[in-house]
Order: C-alpha cells, then structure tokens, then sequence
C-alpha cells in the first residue's frame, strides 16, 4: 500500500493520509488549545495556517507518515497520528494527538493506536515500533501498555510541565513479539 492510498479502518476509526485539506480552523484550534497540547511541545508555538502547511510538507519525499484520524461513522476529523520511519534502522516511531476532547476516554485514542501500530509491526520492514511520552500523561501510557508495548527507558526530570520537572518514559514492541 503507498503512502498515498493509505486507509486504515479499526473499530471506531479511519485513518488515511492527512492532506492539505485537513489544515482547517478545527486543526488548527486543537494546536492552540492548552489542554490538548498540555503534554506536547508545540504547545510553546502558536500555530496558523501557514505553520500547518510547513509541517505538512515537511513530510513530503519520506517514508514518515502523517495521518488524519477520523471518526468511523462520519468520518469527522477527531486527530491525528505520525509514524516516522527510520529505513536503515527498520523502527518507527510513532505519536497520537486526540484533538477533539468530547471524545477523550472513550477509546478512539486506543482504536486508532492499535489499528496503526498493528499494521505498522505487521510489515516486514519493521522490526520495532517506539513511542514517548510524559510521565503524568497517564492517558497515553494506559494506551501504550493495553497494546503490548514495555517501558524501555526513562529519561529522568527531561522536561518542565507547570514548573514541575517531569520524566520521558519510553516504551517499545518489536515486530516478534
């Protein structure tokens, strides 16, 4: 499958390749929301049309994917996800943002998760899928260990969250396992 006419289906979402289109007040409103970038760095920045479509193309002649994550029954736009490929290394490294936060707890984060991850450790050029994230991010941990993936490592006091210095806790699942 080409990374154009990627679709992926789980149980309660589509996902497929983020476009241009995408880049719509809606997005761009999740990138400035406080609490949805609580636990991001691009919560530092303050994004606009223009920082979106940088970031878009930015993914243009590589193998990293940039994914829109969409509601299965009407396929409104709840997210996002990327998966940045390393070739030589056959990992990849993945990351999820639910921005629609009337939708935060009722599994569309696991879904999407799960259908990506799955897929991405079902191909035979990976042999390894990482991901990070704050350690009071309890959220993304509870997805990221339901999919079968194992603390790797910790990057102990790495960042400031309110002040407060927070640990990188790293988690992995290799393609066997």
């Amino acid at each position: 499958m080409t990374k154009t006419g990627l679709v992926l289906q789980g149980k309660k979402v589509l996902l497929r390749r983020f476009t241009e289109s995408d880049i719509d007040e809606t997005y761009i409103s999740w990138l400035n929301d406080p609490d949805v970038m609580c636990f991001s760095n691009q919560r530092f920045l303050n994004h606009d049309k223009e920082s979106c479509y940088r970031y878009l193309t930015s993914f243009e002649g590589t193998e990293n994917l940039f994914i829109s994550v969409r509601d299965l029954s009407d396929e409104y736009s709840v997210g996002t996800m990327t998966a940045y490929i390393s070739r030589h290394h056959c990992t990849v490294d993945v990351g999820m943002m639910i921005g629609d936060k009337s939708l935060w707890g009722s599994g569309y984060g696991k879904d999407a998760w799960n259908t990506l991850t799955n897929w991405l450790l079902e191909r035979d050029d990976i042999r390894k899928l990482t991901a990070g994230t704050l350690k009071c991010n309890i959220g993304m941990i509870k997805i990221m260990e339901h999919a079968g993936m194992h603390h790797e490592a910790t990057r102990k006091s790495q960042e400031l969250v309110n002040n407060e210095e927070m640990d990188i806790l790293y988690y992995a699942k290799f393609h066997d396992s």
